[in-house]
């Protein structure tokens, strides 16, 4: 029969640097700053942060002032030092050791990153959204992909037709049945006939999950979808059918977007039929948008600001509103821009972001829908290869987007473009040297040949545009030259060699700094990238990080390789995340 042997009491005196005790095997200590860095990688299991000092205990453990790791075993808090209870004892075997607990992190899994109420509101595993690139660029396929995992993508409807758009509705509706999925709604103040047909295909198709963007100012399609099915439950709750995201970067929009929704807004959509009188009495109660995003310098329509700077103003005003009109539920503040290694998404997490958006990094994975030409572009890209250029869709308003530079003369030629629209009136006006300059570089064609296919295209768009620039010679050289501008992008979305130099690809800094963080890795070649495999990297690298942070905070001297995370293939994150606790 094996006698249990007794364990020793806990030593009298703590060390001052530690903060309680650690009672395990001798086999479960690990030393040297490859252990550490390893248990940080096992995200599933707490890290135990351990001094090797004098011998206390049963086990008698190494002398020297090194630490060690250990994964398993129990702690006893300084304020909590007392012996194990009976049946501990009872139930523990001989060779235990008793050290100091210098510090410690709980697990931390990639689930448990950002707000649980923004994955309970959304029913996703993880607080991470795959943001809508434009033209489809933000796919079906990346849309199903991201909503298959456990996360939510928003399709990128902007510059597609309504009949495009219901097209990637009916493929999403069939191919990802109850999982969540969104459509983008991009303000569209030269054309505001396709934002409220887009609005109503959006009700009409009951499209629960809509990302606004590029709003310079609500606008009353904008509101309708919000209001539209507002109902009282027995118990005096609202619930709201349409789940609104607003993407934004400037303050004075925020508070549009977190307040309830303009009286006098409401009251023309009650005068026009498209809510109902008790919808707007429901809707004076709730902000606008439940979830707002915080966009920092992006890729596409962006103010370029500094995230760290941008994502504590919105949480700010966010507070500011909810203490001023006492919402049921507060709305959360998600981070954009700048997002494209776990370092940058720890740091958005850790100031309070809900949850974050990619999306220049999605571009280059292997689902985006744009060429194969573009995807590698991309992959060479440093983060000092953007630049800003003007915006097709609000050219005349001197709106500018952020796009690749490397690789592509469109940005200045897009800049010519407009200081031209500035400095003349017509096209008619241009100076002869001037006008064979475009017709040879960006146009290749005569500007009246550009001009014919220009009405070809509205005509099928929306004909009252050309009746506009017929009776306006001003207008007429804006569409034209908008015509370049929204061209250049389909170029580069079909990977059109001989256009190369005039490819627009949408592009932020967060480009660069991603493909330097998977350089050697085996995430570096654009085929290998999907928005999954590059997502879950993200958060999966955010949660070591923030571990390796907390102990950094409590004086654990890290060495470099607890430091960084290298991008995993998704069967080794899976095994990580599988381990028992």
């Amino acid at each position: 029969m094996r006698v249990q042997q007794p364990i020793a009491p806990l030593p009298a005196t703590l060390p001052p640097d530690s903060a309680g005790w650690w009672r395990g095997a001798g086999a479960a200590l690990r030393a040297g700053d490859a252990a550490l860095a390893d248990a940080l990688l096992r995200v599933s299991r707490p890290v135990y942060v351990l001094g090797l000092g004098e011998p206390a205990g049963e086990g008698h453990p190494p002398r020297g002032n090194g630490l060690a790791v250990a994964q398993e075993g129990r702690v006893w808090l300084d304020d909590e030092a007392d012996e194990p209870s009976a049946r501990e004892s009872a139930e523990a075997a001989g060779g235990l050791r008793t050290l100091p607990l210098r510090a410690w992190a709980p697990m931390l899994s990639p689930g448990h990153l950002g707000d649980a109420a923004f994955r309970s509101a959304h029913n996703v595993r993880f607080a991470y959204v795959v943001g809508e690139m434009a033209n489809g660029i933000a796919s079906v396929e990346m849309v199903r992909a991201a909503g298959r995992a456990g996360m939510i993508g928003f399709f990128g409807a902007a510059g597609l037709t309504v009949a495009e758009i219901e097209s990637a509705v009916d493929r999403l509706e069939r191919e990802l049945d109850a999982r969540p999925f969104g459509f983008n709604l991009i303000h569209s103040p030269s054309e505001p006939a396709l934002e409220a047909a887009t609005v109503d295909l959006y009700l009409r198709r009951r499209v629960r999950r809509v990302s606004a963007s590029a709003f310079l100012d609500l606008t009353l399609p904008l509101v309708r979808y919000r209001v539209h099915g507002l109902s009282e439950r027995p118990d005096g709750a609202i619930a709201a059918q349409n789940h609104l995201f607003a993407k934004v970067s400037r303050v004075e929009l925020a508070r549009k977007f977190l307040s309830p929704p303009p009286g006098e807004m409401l009251a023309e959509l009650v005068r026009r039929g498209e809510v109902t009188p008790a919808q707007a009495r429901m809707a004076a109660t709730l902000p606008l948008a439940e979830d707002l995003t915080a966009e920092a310098d992006s890729g596409g329509h962006t103010d370029n600001r500094p995230l760290v700077a941008l994502l504590p103003t919105m949480l700010a005003v966010r507070d500011e509103l909810q203490a001023r009109f006492s919402y049921v539920t507060a709305p959360r503040i998600g981070a954009a821009g700048g997002i494209g290694t776990p370092h940058a998404a720890a740091a958005a997490l850790a100031m309070g972001a809900a949850y974050v958006m990619t999306g220049s990094i999605n571009q280059s994975c292997r689902e985006a829908g744009t060429s194969e030409l573009v995807r590698r572009m991309l992959a060479a890209a440093q983060q000092a290869d953007v630049v800003m250029a003007p915006a097709a869709d609000m050219f005349e308003m001197g709106v500018k987007v952020q796009v690749l530079k490397r690789g592509t003369l469109f940005a200045m030629r897009a800049r010519r473009l407009y200081e031209l629209y500035r400095q003349y009136n017509s096209l008619e006006e241009l100076p002869p040297d001037v006008r064979a300059s475009l017709e040879r570089e960006c146009f290749r064609g005569s500007l009246d040949d550009a001009w014919r296919q220009t009405c070809a295209y509205f005509e099928q768009r929306d004909a009252s545009q050309i009746r506009r620039a017929e009776q306006d010679a001003h207008y007429r050289m804006a569409l034209v030259f908008r015509a370049y501008l929204g061209q250049t992008s389909g170029w580069a979305q079909r990977g059109e060699a001989s256009r190369q130099v005039d490819f627009q690809v949408w592009c932020g800094p967060a480009m660069g700094a991603f493909n330097e963080w998977v350089r050697g890795s085996w995430l570096e070649r654009p085929e290998n990238r999907d928005v999954v495999s590059v997502g879950l990297n993200i958060l999966f690298g955010a949660a070591v990080l923030t571990r390796a942070n907390w102990l950094r905070l409590q004086g654990v001297p890290l060495p470099p390789e607890a430091e960084r995370f290298s991008p995993l293939r998704l069967d080794e994150i899976r095994t990580l995340l599988a381990e028992a606790r």
